[in-house]
């Protein structure tokens, strides 16, 4: 039977244990035998009982806790060969020669050096005699596949890494409850947050923050007084009504000549210049701990799991690699290419040749960091004399989808820094019609970024008959040249309603573009919407504290959620919860399901199982609803378990956008702005509809919507997370016997 080891080293991250847990019950689920190893590599240098089988039912119950079960430590032994050479001897003996690591670039760096070494530390073994030569032979080649583990997001390989979501979760909670108390006692806040060498949580932070400065290593400040310049460019915010002010300085942060920018720097040339009151909060480790947000449960647990199958592929002795994630695809990057371009922007930043690691750093961080800039200004740029300035509106349609007021926030700023005017439609296409339609500058999106809900208002209008007449109109009155909608599918709808209508009424000849935000992650040309992160992470939230309960007292829950006729909720909430079934619109319900669902459910409890969770989506099926497959479970569970149900309704769109959304909203409303803004100079009409597939924000010409989509079931007819099931039953198996 082929051994596999898994270990987690260096600084720990959120999602370590989801990915342990993959990485165990993937292995397992191919009669693998999984060995866990203690305290990363000073376990395997140690050896001994820090090396140990771990079973199906180790790994239970871990997938939301923070940290790492299986412990992590710094090895300064393992850094030497005489280290490594230990090291290797307690593979050899528990019969290991594949790993999968989960770790930062020091751990997988260390993992590359005992690959390297690895033949010549089994001919030492045998030249002593600590290993027999029948043994070296057999175990000739090591395997190893890296998962990296850093909240800092600083590797090549993986466009996010384990625990970098969850760790701006964090940052984004603190600098909204830092924003409050600033505004009241209009205080300034600097807040400093991890980045020793990488400005993302630094740059994501400010982005999803609203802040209205930041300091990132790879891009100091561009000129020698940027204490002048910083300070007077808050000092006009004051003036211009801003009460709060955040400023992010990244631990790592440094002037263009490498040196330190700290927070307390900062903090003495604010209250020097300004002679403000300023405070200091400094993140630290708040930002590594606590459970990891739905998206690193769900990212770790697909990189374990690939990790574990890509080792077994192997037909013959393959180099290193990382499994990393592009878009929603899982990728393979070799491990030396990983390093060593990871290194380079390191090496970069130190030899302070800045452009160039910012290009290393790649498009969207560069993107990021220039929408950033424009976003923290005081008041947007003049236009400019003789510029024509172009009248774009922007509307919400649809369910309110958390995210939906960051998007606006975005487009009304980024497209008034071009010198345009942006109109905002109250209401949604109910207010176009009705011509409630008012101009928004710079300050009147103040604050929009955390805001939950849509400042604009929303609703599920579809016009029809006279209203097209009536917004024809108001297109005429107001003036306006392109168009912006910001919602879910009644609001694709509406556009396409509004294409088909051109001949009777020119006016519609505008361009339109059409911006993903549901929770329901249905839309067309769009892997992800704005919102749905959110109600995933609503979702999550309940659940785990659902399960805390159930596990009291011996119970099966029920829970039902959102989506209408599209499973994204349901079975992402699911392989983020660990729950034993999921029923979805897509799959159905039979009446074999139910009976098969509750046997299991039964024998698993006979034998001592203390928790059930059954997540179904609403629409799954018209008969079997909610609650009537908990009173069949109630029923045929007898004395074993008794059954809740939990309808989580509207708690799954509420509250404040997650990191993930706010950052989602941001770029989509950013391309949609500039896309909207080349139409329009080139004058053309074309309508599209934006999303991100693949990693890329592509557009997609309206007209090709209804072959995209299920226009009966309101969903694509494609949808990437289906794919995702039969993981998700692996890992929610019960124990094997």
């Amino acid at each position: 039977m082929k051994r596999i080891g898994v270990l987690t080293s260096g600084g720990d991250a959120q999602g370590m244990n989801a990915a342990v847990r993959a990485v165990v019950r993937m292995a397992l689920n191919q009669n693998m035998a999984v060995y866990a190893i203690y305290e990363g590599y000073q376990g395997m240098v140690n050896g001994g009982d820090q090396i140990r089988p771990f079973t199906w039912t180790d790994v239970g119950g871990i997938l939301q806790q923070g940290g790492t079960v299986i412990g992590t430590a710094r090895c300064a032994e393992f850094r030497e060969r005489s280290g490594r050479l230990k090291a290797a001897r307690n593979l050899l003996l528990n019969g290991i020669d594949s790993l999968v690591i989960i770790g930062g670039d020091g751990s997988l760096t260390g993992a590359n050096y005992l690959y390297e070494e690895w033949p010549g530390l089994l001919e030492e073994l045998v030249a002593t005699g600590q290993i027999a030569p029948d043994v070296a032979a057999k175990h000739a080649h090591l395997q190893i596949a890296g998962i990296i583990g850093s909240i800092d997001n600083d590797m090549y390989g993986s466009d996010v890494t384990t625990g970098s979501d969850t760790a701006l979760h964090r940052i984004v909670e603190a600098t909204d409850a830092i924003s409050s108390t600033a505004a009241s006692h209009q205080r300034i806040f600097v807040v400093e947050v991890m980045g020793r060498r990488c400005g993302y949580l630094a740059l994501m932070g400010a982005m999803a923050g609203g802040a209205d400065w930041v300091f990132i290593p790879e891009n100091p400040p561009d000129i020698d007084d940027w204490e002048e310049k910083m300070c007077k460019v808050l000092h006009l915010g004051r003036e211009a009504g801003r009460r709060d002010i955040i400023v992010v300085v990244a631990e790592g942060a440094q002037d263009r000549y490498g040196q330190p920018i700290t927070s307390e720097r900062v903090k003495h040339v604010l209250e020097d210049r300004l002679g403000e009151e300023t405070r200091i909060t400094v993140l630290g480790h708040v930002q590594r701990g606590g459970a990891p947000s739905a998206f690193d449960r769900n990212l770790s647990t697909l990189l374990g799991a690939a990790a574990v199958e890509h080792l077994l592929a192997a037909t013959e002795p393959e180099k290193p690699f990382v499994i990393g994630i592009r878009g929603n695809k899982i990728t393979r990057t070799p491990l030396d290419e990983a390093l060593a371009k990871t290194q380079a922007v390191a090496q970069a930043s130190q030899e302070q040749h800045y452009a160039e690691a910012m290009r290393l750093r790649g498009n969207s961080f560069n993107e990021s960091f220039q929408i950033v800039r424009t976003m923290v200004r005081v008041l947007p740029h003049p236009p400019t004399p003789g510029q024509r300035r172009l009248r774009l509106a922007v509307l919400n349609a649809g369910g309110p989808a958390p995210g939906m007021n960051t998007a606006v926030r975005t487009a009304v700023r980024l497209a008034t820094d071009k010198g345009h005017i942006m109109l905002g439609v109250q209401n949604g296409f109910r207010g176009l019609l009705k011509g409630d339609i008012r101009e928004m500058d710079w300050m009147s999106v103040s604050g929009w970024a955390s805001r939950g809900g849509a400042e604009l208002g929303t609703n599920r209008l579809v016009p029809e008959g006279s209203d097209f007449y009536a917004i024809a109109r108001s297109l005429e009155e107001h003036k306006i040249d392109g168009l912006i909608m910001i919602g879910g599918w009644s609001g694709y709808e509406s556009v396409l309603q509004m294409m088909a209508q051109r001949a009777t009424f020119p006016a519609n000849n505008i361009p339109m573009v059409c911006v993903p935000a549901s929770i329901n992650n249905n839309l067309p040309g769009a892997e992800l919407s704005i919102g749905a992160d959110t109600a995933l992470n609503n979702i999550v939230q309940a659940v785990d504290k659902i399960k805390q309960s159930a596990v009291a007292s011996r119970r099966v829950f029920v829970v039902e959620v959102m989506g209408h006729n599209c499973g994204y909720l349901a079975l992402m909430s699911a392989l983020a919860t660990g729950a034993e079934r999921v029923y979805t619109n897509e799959e159905g319900i039979t009446t074999q399901n139910l009976l098969e669902d509750v046997h299991e459910l039964s024998e698993g409890f006979s034998k001592g199982k203390r928790l059930g969770l059954v997540i179904r989506s609403e629409n799954a099926n018209p008969i079997y609803t909610t609650s009537f497959i908990s009173a069949l479970y109630e029923e045929e569970g007898g004395d074993l378990f008794d059954v809740r149900e939990a309808i989580l309704g509207h708690l799954q769109q509420g509250g404040d956008p997650s990191p993930f959304d706010r950052i989602l909203a941001t770029r989509l409303a950013s391309h949609a702005v500039n896309h909207l803004e080349g139409l329009i100079e080139a004058g053309e009409t074309t309508c599209a509809c934006l999303g991100q597939v693949g990693g890329a924000l592509v557009f997609t010409d309206m007209q090709d919507v209804p072959r995209m989509f299920d226009m009966d079931k309101k969903r694509p007819k494609k949808q990437w997370w289906m794919d995702l099931q039969p993981i998700a039953k692996i890992l929610a198996k019960p124990a094997p016997h």
